[in-house]
């Protein structure tokens, strides 16, 4: 997995459509649903950071389950941001649920979950992030 990433998002049409672009061909988009007065033409951006965060995770145990050789055939991801509503103590929640497919250990599925919690995604989540803006 590569660390430099680098995506533009330009919205000029709809009122919350954003046409994003990873400048390597590959263009997807987000909204906002009609009820929040978007046009329901994409995932919004919450759904984009945890499809990201699922993928990571996903690739991840991929990754590490062929390295070791292990009966790793499918991972299923099951992300939900916030289930409970916002948190009272404010900060925000990220319900992860792991499902592997395979003929697997008990040993072997609990390693994977420690493999996890060490995915990119999920370094960055937890991790301090500095974010620098400017105008152009």
């Amino acid at each position: 997995m590569s660390a430099k990433s680098h995506v533009t998002a330009v919205s000029v049409s709809a009122p919350y459509l954003v046409n994003l672009d990873d400048h390597t061909g590959h263009q997807w988009r987000s909204d906002e649903p009609r009820s929040a007065g978007g046009a329901d033409q994409g995932p919004n951006p919450h759904q984009l950071l945890l499809s990201s965060f699922g993928a990571c995770t996903a690739i991840t145990l991929r990754m590490y389950a062929a390295s070791k050789g292990w009966a790793l055939t499918g991972v299923e991801v099951d992300l939900e941001f916030n289930p409970d509503g916002d948190p009272p103590q404010g900060g925000n929640d990220i319900r992860r649920r792991i499902a592997l497919r395979g003929e697997l250990t008990g040993e072997q599925r609990q390693r994977l979950l420690e493999i996890a919690e060490r995915c990119p995604i999920h370094k960055v989540l937890t991790g301090e992030v500095r974010i620098a803006s400017s105008l152009i």
